[in-house]
């Protein structure tokens, strides 16, 4: 009997997210050049995940 493709282990799932947490768009906007040290983290603008 085979096992039902959503109880796969969640690392063998690799799908791309929509959504980002603050954190990751933080670490997307400094790798482009648009984060500087001290800038607040409300109010960021869009980002697409790179995944």
């Amino acid at each position: 009997m085979s096992q039902h493709p959503s109880l796969k282990s969640a690392s063998r799932i690799k799908v791309k997210r929509n959504v980002l947490k603050r954190f990751e768009r933080v670490d997307i906007l400094r790798d482009h050049g648009k984060w500087k040290e001290g800038d607040r983290g409300m109010g960021l603008p869009k980002t697409k995940s790179e995944e």
